[in-house]
Protein backbone atom coordinates (compact mmCIF):
# COMPACT_ATOMS: atom_id res chain seq x y z
CA UNK A 1 0.00 0.00 0.00
CA UNK A 2 2.46 1.89 0.47
CA UNK A 3 3.93 1.78 -2.52
CA UNK A 4 0.97 2.90 -4.32
CA UNK A 5 0.89 6.20 -2.12
CA UNK A 6 4.06 6.73 -3.07
CA UNK A 7 3.89 5.99 -7.04
CA UNK A 8 0.82 8.41 -7.15
CA UNK A 9 -1.65 8.83 -9.85
CA UNK A 10 1.03 7.39 -12.09
CA UNK A 11 0.99 3.40 -12.71
CA UNK A 12 3.50 1.25 -13.76
CA UNK A 13 3.32 -0.50 -17.08
CA UNK A 14 3.16 -3.73 -14.66
CA UNK A 15 0.16 -2.77 -13.27
CA UNK A 16 -1.49 -2.01 -16.14
CA UNK A 17 -0.30 -5.81 -17.84
CA UNK A 18 -1.56 -7.29 -14.83
CA UNK A 19 -5.03 -5.25 -14.59
CA UNK A 20 -5.85 -6.09 -18.35
CA UNK A 21 -4.94 -10.19 -18.13
CA UNK A 22 -7.05 -9.91 -14.65
CA UNK A 23 -9.42 -8.32 -17.25
CA UNK A 24 -9.18 -11.23 -19.80
CA UNK A 25 -9.24 -14.12 -17.20
CA UNK A 26 -12.35 -12.24 -15.70
CA UNK A 27 -14.04 -12.32 -19.66
CA UNK A 28 -12.78 -15.57 -20.43
CA UNK A 29 -14.33 -16.76 -17.21
CA UNK A 30 -17.63 -15.27 -17.82
CA UNK A 31 -17.60 -16.50 -21.28
CA UNK A 32 -17.00 -20.75 -20.15
CA UNK A 33 -19.95 -19.43 -17.26
CA UNK A 34 -22.61 -18.56 -20.70
CA UNK A 35 -21.46 -21.73 -22.30
CA UNK A 36 -21.98 -23.84 -19.43
CA UNK A 37 -25.30 -22.69 -18.18
CA UNK A 38 -26.84 -22.76 -22.47
CA UNK A 39 -26.55 -26.42 -21.72
CA UNK A 40 -28.64 -26.86 -19.12
CA UNK A 41 -32.09 -27.31 -19.27
CA UNK A 42 -34.23 -23.67 -18.70
CA UNK A 43 -36.49 -25.54 -15.53
CA UNK A 44 -33.29 -26.64 -14.20
CA UNK A 45 -32.74 -24.91 -10.35
CA UNK A 46 -28.93 -23.79 -10.24
CA UNK A 47 -26.94 -21.88 -7.78
CA UNK A 48 -25.31 -18.74 -8.24
CA UNK A 49 -22.25 -17.12 -6.39
CA UNK A 50 -23.15 -13.92 -4.91
CA UNK A 51 -20.04 -13.01 -2.49
CA UNK A 52 -19.81 -15.71 0.04
CA UNK A 53 -23.43 -17.43 -0.51
CA UNK A 54 -24.94 -19.24 -2.61
CA UNK A 55 -28.24 -18.12 -4.23
CA UNK A 56 -30.99 -20.78 -5.89
CA UNK A 57 -31.54 -19.04 -9.07
CA UNK A 58 -33.15 -20.16 -12.90
CA UNK A 59 -30.86 -20.52 -15.58
CA UNK A 60 -32.45 -17.83 -17.50
CA UNK A 61 -31.90 -15.65 -14.33
CA UNK A 62 -27.86 -16.26 -14.00
CA UNK A 63 -27.62 -16.32 -17.90
CA UNK A 64 -28.87 -12.84 -17.71
CA UNK A 65 -26.34 -11.90 -14.95
CA UNK A 66 -23.21 -13.52 -15.72
CA UNK A 67 -23.58 -11.98 -19.72
CA UNK A 68 -24.28 -8.46 -18.16
CA UNK A 69 -21.02 -9.59 -16.14
CA UNK A 70 -19.11 -9.96 -19.59
CA UNK A 71 -20.46 -6.58 -20.94
CA UNK A 72 -18.93 -4.52 -17.74
CA UNK A 73 -15.82 -6.45 -18.29
CA UNK A 74 -15.50 -5.77 -21.65
CA UNK A 75 -16.11 -1.85 -21.37
CA UNK A 76 -13.93 -2.50 -18.62
CA UNK A 77 -11.35 -3.57 -20.47
CA UNK A 78 -11.68 -0.61 -23.91
CA UNK A 79 -11.45 1.94 -20.97
CA UNK A 80 -7.79 0.97 -20.09
CA UNK A 81 -7.84 4.15 -17.84
CA UNK A 82 -10.07 2.61 -14.92
CA UNK A 83 -9.14 1.53 -12.26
Amino acid sequence: MAAAAAGGSSSSPSDFNNNHLHLLKQIRSHEVAIAELSHLSSSRAIYQKNGNLFFRTTVPKATTFEQSQLDMAKAKLQKPDSP
